[in-house]
């Protein structure tokens, strides 16, 4: 979690809200009142803990960063020993949290990014930072398995970690035009292929 977001229970309440309300509606289409709703609490309590929905979109994206980073440290690639199996677990476990609604696995950050870049420099930075720290996560893993099995690579670790970042919210986005996670999935598994053939150019279609 950033420092910038002081986390209590009735906080924690609206941001949650605030994740299951925006990946569904839209940064804009959501209203406070629709948000109220989702969480169970007054306007007033809203205004207690933030100024503002901009603010809250804000916190939103900071607390999307602290759900997630728990969700991924707890993966079950993050046990294995082999850097270039982590890294293909990584996908591996994105392909497999593709469940339930559009909403339900999309990106919050990246939801609200594609909306807001060139209106509100506050929240973009906010879902920047999410974005591209967890892509420097993955690209910690991707540095081990370049220095064993692809030390002569232009490529960077870092550019990698990007360019699945990259496919994977290009995914989400095929996902919310067919409404249908089916067309994420596919994108992901060539993502697979792709980090393969990098790291083992013979015999990389499995």
């Amino acid at each position: 979690m950033t420092k910038g977001l002081q986390r209590t229970p009735a906080k924690d309440k609206i941001l949650n809200a605030a994740l299951s309300v925006i990946r569904r509606k839209g940064y804009a289409a959501s209203t406070v009142d629709d948000l109220c709703a989702a969480a169970g609490i007054t306007k007033g309590a809203f205004f207690h803990h933030f100024k503002s929905k901009e603010e809250l979109a804000v916190g939103a994206a900071e607390h999307w960063t602290f759900v997630t980073n728990e969700l991924f440290a707890k993966a079950p690639y993050r046990s294995l020993s082999d850097p270039l199996e982590r890294v293909l677990g990584y996908i591996d476990f994105r392909k497999a949290i593709l469940r339930g609604a559009v909403p339900d696995f999309t990106c919050l950050a990246g939801t609200m990014v594609q909306e807001i870049f060139d209106t509100n420099p506050s929240i973009r930075d906010a879902c920047q930072k999410s974005i591209f720290s967890h892509a420097a996560e993955l690209a910690r893993d991707i540095e081990k398995a370049k220095t064993l099995y692809a030390p002569e690579a232009e490529w960077t670790a870092e550019s990698l970690a990007l360019h699945a970042q990259a496919v994977i919210q290009g995914a989400f986005i095929l996902a919310k035009a067919k409404q249908h996670a089916d067309v994420a999935a596919e994108s992901i598994s060539h993502l697979r292929r792709y980090i393969q053939f990098l790291f083992h150019p013979i015999n990389s279609e499995k």
